[in-house]
């Protein structure tokens, strides 16, 4: 047999070394997926995949979020900050005053300085001590009255540099059942806050050891001990809707049962020319 020509023999060297070149370069990425394979499985091994959460890790991540979440103030601590720069200790020294003990509470109303507080606290005293908010102290005066409701108006000789009176509210708008806050000076415990409802509404009251009998109060059950005389009665917002003037006790004993009861604040307030509502 002849052998293939030299043109031919150089064609097939050539096809053959392309094959072998397709070869190798099959070969390589082969390789290089293979390695790449091998290296993802190496990480997998090494580094495991997150777990599934489970409803129970759900919930305890759900409490912990909860738990870390500071709760909103109480309505009644609201309240309680709202009136507290406005809240004024009465002490006195002789005087008819002596129902509270020398002691009763009051309510700064107005930026002139008006002082809102019981007359039967203030009546005949020798001499009245007001301490506000910011420990400011100063005697006081009588500049208003009105007896047929028990209500005085003091004034501050030296008052704080910075007033900052009570937000009046519309004691009209109460319904009994509505909540019903006092602050006072309870049997001398200083700036005291107690919660109830309203009771009721127009009511009377005897004074006690005088002839005279008020009209037209607010009933209520937020717990008023001798000192509370003179403090504000407040809504659940922090709004002042009558003074405090008295408390009901069936027998001689001078201390809470239930009945508490106050100057309605449009009524009040007109002694320190205040607009009525």
């Amino acid at each position: 047999m002849s052998e293939p020509s030299a043109p031919r023999a150089g064609l097939w060297r050539q096809r053959l070394r392309q094959s072998v070149a397709r070869g190798r370069g099959a070969l390589t990425f082969v390789g290089g997926v293979s390695a790449a394979l091998v290296a993802v499985l190496i990480y997998q091994a090494l580094v495991p995949g997150p777990q599934l959460l489970t409803p129970t890790d759900v919930n305890s991540s759900i409490e912990r979020a909860l738990a870390s979440v500071t709760p909103a103030p109480a309505p009644s601590a609201r309240v309680y900050a709202a009136i507290r720069p406005a809240f004024v200790l009465v002490q006195v020294r002789g005087g008819a005053g002596d129902n509270d003990g020398g002691l009763g509470s009051g309510v700064l109303v107005s930026e002139r300085g008006d002082i809102l507080t019981s007359l039967h606290v203030v009546a005949e005293a020798a001499e009245i001590q007001l301490t506000f908010a910011d420990g400011t102290k100063s005697v006081a005066r009588v500049t208003a009255q009105q007896p047929e409701n028990d209500i005085a108006v003091l004034r501050a000789a030296r008052p704080p540099a910075q007033l900052v009176p009570a937000t009046l509210g519309n004691p009209d708008a109460m319904v009994v059942g509505d909540e019903a806050f006092v602050v006072g000076n309870p049997l001398g415990l200083y700036a005291s806050m107690s919660a109830g409802v309203i009771s009721g509404f127009d009511r009377s009251f005897a004074v006690p050891g005088s002839q005279q009998r008020l009209e037209g109060l607010i009933q209520f059950d937020a717990a008023v001990n001798p000192g509370n005389s003179g403090g504000p009665l407040l809504n659940r917002d922090g709004q002042v809707i009558g003074i405090v003037t008295g408390l009901v006790n069936p027998t001689d004993e001078n201390f809470f049962i239930g009945l508490g009861f106050a100057v309605p604040i449009d009524v009040a307030g007109g002694a320190a020319g205040l607009p009525p509502y």
